[in-house]
């Protein structure tokens, strides 16, 4: 445990969690978000509506100069009454007072929908809970988004399992996430779209922009429980992970051992002196550094440490991490990983060497299947006319 004084600011981030675009919950340096995906509203308005639920690989405000980037993801929504699927009219508004946004939990309120929907996360994995009103017509979507996707539902085993290929960078043609979503009710009823496209009674689809609807007979207050898991190596590995993450876990204690995770990383440092603002900002921050980067290797079968290279396309033993922009974080993230975090940074640097061999290129950024390369030295890194010495 190290102590400081409270005036001491780690590297300023975003402040109050659930003001900022993106409500994260996940564990520290993992694989996967999790993240709702508010409509295009002003983020301080009293209500916005909300379009899904994501589990993404990666979400950032600043790695493509866009105002959101979402990358590998896909989603759930569920949805009362009538069957929509395209994603702005199956929008629902919500309250941030009818919000719970932490590091290891999350929970909102859709007021059209009259669904309350909960998130629990793991590394690689995370728990869905939607509570449903009385209802024929209680759906839950999932969505695999374009840039080509697929998806099968296996209703004798209330099983939804696919990939998505969405991103904004280049990427191997073999590169997939492959995912896996498993349910605690039985299915009514199954369909599939394509564009938009609802085909009832379909199981199977794969197209440009794909997804699955399963359709419950729910009672006022009954909880659907969602398990759901993904992996870049294969759909076999995301079955694993699944296993290995989720086990037997109920859905109060997978947020349970989140929470746990979360105090002791947090709790690595104990703050003195000043005031509950400052507490506040400081451990905020704090939080926010454990962001990035993050996890790309999985464990295999064999307990091997093994990853999916997104430079050319193998899959190779070894840590991968990505998601990192060395022109800031060489300043204060990385000492303070070496500080605190010594055995992860070890793996960081690992993957860095990783990245190394399978690119040919040591970056000024890693982007999951994309290199940005300006000059980066040993004692000095150049960012457009300026240079900061290590």
């Amino acid at each position: 445990m190290v102590r400081v004084c409270a005036h001491i600011c780690i590297f300023l981030c975003f402040f109050v969690i659930k003001d900022t675009f993106f409500v994260s919950s996940f564990c520290h340096f993992s694989r996967t978000k999790t993240t709702p995906l508010y409509h295009f509203q002003p983020i301080n308005s009293r209500f916005t509506p909300v379009t899904a639920v994501f589990q993404t690989h990666r979400l950032s405000l600043i790695a493509s100069g866009r105002t959101y980037l979402f990358l590998r993801a896909f989603s759930f929504m569920p949805v009362v009454g009538n069957l929509v699927v395209d994603q702005d009219k199956r929008a629902s508004w919500f309250s941030h007072k009818a919000e719970i946004a932490k590091p290891y939990y999350y929970k909102v309120y859709l007021a059209d929908h009259d669904v309350t929907t909960e998130i629990a996360p793991t590394e690689r994995a995370a728990q869905f809970r939607f509570t449903f009103p009385e209802s024929d017509s209680s759906y839950v979507l999932l969505d695999a988004f374009d840039k080509g996707s697929y998806v099968k539902v296996i209703p004798q085993e209330r099983t939804i399992i696919g990939y998505c290929r969405n991103h904004r960078a280049g990427v191997p043609e073999n590169f997939h996430n492959y995912f896996i979503a498993v349910f605690d009710k039985d299915f009514e009823e199954v369909s599939t779209w394509n564009g938009w496209k609802v085909q009832k009674g379909s199981t199977e689809n794969k197209g440009k922009h794909v997804g699955a609807v399963v359709r419950f007979k729910t009672s006022r207050g009954e909880q659907v429980n969602v398990r759901v898991a993904s992996s870049f190596i294969s759909p076999e590995q995301a079955k694993l992970n699944l296993k290995r993450e989720l086990g037997d876990d109920s859905f109060d204690k997978t947020r349970q051992k989140a929470k746990d995770i979360w105090n002791r990383q947090l709790g690595r440092i104990e703050v003195t002196g000043g005031t509950l603002a400052q507490y506040q900002n400081f451990y905020t921050a704090f939080y926010r550094s454990l962001l990035f980067p993050r996890m790309f290797h999985e464990i295999d079968k064999d307990g091997k440490i093994v990853h999916y290279s997104p430079y050319n396309g193998k899959v190779l033993p070894g840590y991968m991490y990505t998601d990192n922009g060395f022109w800031d974080t060489f300043r204060a993230a990385f000492p303070l990983n070496a500080l605190m975090y010594p055995k992860q940074n070890a793996q960081m640097m690992e993957g860095l060497a990783n990245t190394f061999k399978e690119s040919g290129w040591l970056p000024n950024q890693i982007r999951t299947g994309a290199l940005l390369v300006r000059m980066h030295r040993i004692r000095c890194q150049r960012n457009d006319n300026q240079a900061w010495p290590f």
